[in-house]
């Protein structure tokens, strides 16, 4: 092992250890407003993650996402819910077999519920991924909206409209930042491979990519599963965040809000859709305070604007993409090779000022 590779392995476990001390810092002295938005911080993490496999990386422009995290969250609720529970919830019609009598630990769910994800997604590929741009987009679209409303049908399954009630709160910080922090070990792993560069290829030109005997169908297929099954883990991890889910829950939108992370971040970079995660997560929390009256400013209407929050975050979000067309960081990554050669940078030019200065 090089003494460059060493460097970087022990600088990234000192990152660890420091990140583990600030995350049992917040989740043992932090109030808990705090500890939800860091939890939810980590839960995009993963869906961003997720997303930018096919949208960034294989240049797949696919708009289901959040019909796989319905298929991700009800798994999970269905499978920890306890049985008395249940018992309760479907009073109209009443749960089938074996979920009714079934209860499982919240990780097996969880896998479980990526599973059926990730099988779902070879149902939807195998039509879908021989299409292209926006007919893709609009295929997998429709496809997401055909999963939500077979869940508010479904009433003997997901207890349709009614959504489902009293999932077991697991998901705490140490949960969503252990798997947020697995799948970017995978990602990085995944990209950097022979199969991640066989995906850059895809991106960049078919044509040529198949024509160096790179199998399209079976690539896009595998990278649109991969999506899925940590989309499904996601939604999991966010019903048993919220603890409550319905239909609504999973519209259209849900897809968009991770889109907008995955673009402010850069598509094609992992370290772009973390920090986006953060910010997008961070940003919207923070400017909920413009939905609400503003003593400070005498224009403004006493019982505050209802959606302004969304209204200053869009003009934020389009000021980033106006500026960074790529996104904040393009194709690029954070390593510590590149901050090692930015400091070496920084210090070179202030070498070169302090001779300027003293001569």
């Amino acid at each position: 092992m090089t003494k460059v590779k060493k460097s970087s392995m022990l600088l990234s476990c000192l990152l660890l250890a420091a990140l583990v001390s600030l995350l049992a810092y917040i989740d043992g002295s932090a109030s808990s407003y705090i500890v939800r938005i860091t939890r939810l911080c980590a839960i995009n993490i993963v869906l961003a993650l997720s997303m930018n496999l096919v949208q960034g990386f294989t240049g797949i422009f696919s708009l289901g996402h959040a019909g796989f995290m319905a298929i991700g969250a009800y798994t999970v609720a269905l499978l920890t819910i306890p049985v008395a529970k249940k018992e309760t919830l479907f009073m109209l019609e009443p749960l089938i077999a074996p979920f009714n009598t079934l209860t499982l630990p919240f990780g097996a769910a969880l896998l479980i519920g990526g599973l059926l994800a990730a099988a779902l997604a070879f149902l939807i590929g195998l039509p879908c991924l021989r299409l292209r741009g926006d007919y893709l987009a609009i295929a997998t679209l429709g496809f997401s909206e055909i999963i939500r409303i077979v869940i508010t049908n479904a009433q003997s399954l997901t207890n349709g409209a009614q959504g489902l009630k009293s999932i077991p709160k697991t998901a705490n910080i140490w949960w969503c930042y252990g798997i947020a922090l697995a799948v970017l070990i995978f990602i990085s792993l995944l990209i950097s491979s022979s199969f991640g560069r066989a995906l850059k290829a895809i991106r960049e030109d078919e044509i040529a990519a198949e024509s160096m005997g790179i199998s399209l169908l079976g690539h896009k297929m595998l990278s649109f599963m991969l999506s899925a099954f940590l989309a499904g883990v996601g939604g999991g991890l966010y019903a048993s965040y919220i603890g409550t889910i319905g239909p609504d829950v999973f519209q259209i939108s849900r897809t968009y809000d991770i889109l907008m992370i995955v673009v402010m971040g850069g598509m094609g970079s992992i370290s772009g859709s973390v920090v986006a995660a953060f910010l997008v997560t961070i940003g919207q929390e923070w400017l909920r305070v413009l939905d609400g009256p503003l003593p400070f400013l005498p224009f403004w209407p006493e019982n505050g604007v209802s959606g302004m929050r969304m209204v200053v975050f869009s003009i934020l979000l389009l000021i980033v993409i106006l500026f960074f067309r790529n996104g904040l960081f393009g194709h690029r990554e954070i390593t510590w090779s590149a901050i090692g050669r930015r400091l070496s940078a920084l210090a070179g030019h202030h070498k070169d000022g302090e001779v300027k200065a003293h001569e």
